[in-house]
């Protein structure tokens, strides 16, 4: 029986399918040969590629070879130990649903982080386990209000369905429009729309409403100063609120402080059906559907490896 995987190699390893995973009370403490022999001696599910031993309160997690998966059950031709009673941790998360690994990495942080691997007891009852978890950082730049942050929010519900995409923590970056509007100072403002008011101590109007022009400022990007030259025309004063144009600044002054990078996800109202990607930002429609959203994530977490 060969030893644990070396750190690192195993890398946010979660199962892929819950038949893939057996969980087994075992008579004997579930490590070194002990546990190999009892496997070895005993047939497994023809699509089982992990067992989960446990032995009173020891866990451990093998993976299992089988010399054909045709017939109903097998005998274990090679067991390989990924992780032994003291790099494992036992969770009961009802709430969390083991086939997405985003919620499984979530668990591992919140209730074992110091455990190489988590075995999660999650909704349904069903169990799986996730080793050397390691979720992919996707910083997000988004203006604010409204809250919650609409993008941050929309990642998240894509992330608590997606099944086929490694783990992901969401590292919100909110630039507050109040604070923005602040860099230039004004008498009066002008919002795109009431979703984003700022709650500043001075008049504020909003675009889409098509007020009676008067002597303001617009914070806005370029399709809020196109908007404006269609309805107003002549000069005005702009605070660019562009997250596209922002998440540029705010990564260029990361790379000025040597700062740690990981790829960014913010959004553009100039992209109305498409999404683009700058070097190691994505960018997807400010209005986007929730499979823009998944397919934004799926091209940050691609930008994230080497």
């Amino acid at each position: 029986m060969t030893g644990p995987e070396p750190a690192g190699a195993g890398v946010n390893l979660v199962p892929s399918q819950y038949r893939e995973v057996s969980v087994a009370e075992v008579p004997v403490t579930p490590h070194g040969d002990g546990l190999r022999d009892y496997l070895m001696r005993r047939p497994v599910y023809r699509r089982t590629r992990y067992v989960i031993a446990r032995h009173g309160e020891a866990t451990a997690v093998a993976e299992v070879g089988k010399d054909s998966e045709h017939p109903l059950f097998s005998p274990v031709s090679s067991v390989r130990l990924l992780a032994g009673p003291d790099e494992c941790a036992m969770v009961d998360a009802p709430d969390a649903d083991t086939a997405v690994p985003t919620q499984l990495a979530r668990v591992a942080a919140e209730r074992a982080p110091g455990a190489r691997c988590v075995v999660v007891r999650g909704r349904y009852g069903h169990v799986s386990f996730i080793l050397d978890p390691a979720p992919v950082r996707v910083r997000v730049v988004e203006v604010v209000p409204p809250w919650p942050p609409k993008l941050v929010d929309q990642l998240s519900r894509v992330l608590d369905l997606a099944e086929d995409l490694p783990p992901v923590e969401l590292v919100p970056d909110l630039i507050d429009l109040g604070e923005l509007a602040g860099t230039r100072p004004a008498a009066r403002y002008l919002f795109p729309c009431r979703a984003g008011q700022a709650g500043r101590q001075v008049p504020v109007c909003y675009l889409d409403e098509v007020p009676e022009r008067r002597p303001w400022t617009l914070v806005g990007c370029a399709r809020s100063r196109a908007i404006h030259d269609w309805f107003y025309g002549g000069e005005v004063p702009t605070v660019d609120m562009c997250p596209r144009h922002l998440a540029a600044r705010r990564a260029a002054g990361r790379n000025d402080r040597n700062d740690g990078t990981c790829p960014q996800l913010t959004k553009c109202c100039l992209l109305e059906d498409r999404l683009a990607s700058d070097g190691d930002t994505v960018v997807v429609p400010w209005g986007a559907s929730l499979a823009q959203i998944r397919e934004g994530l799926r091209l940050a977490v691609a930008a994230a490896r080497p």
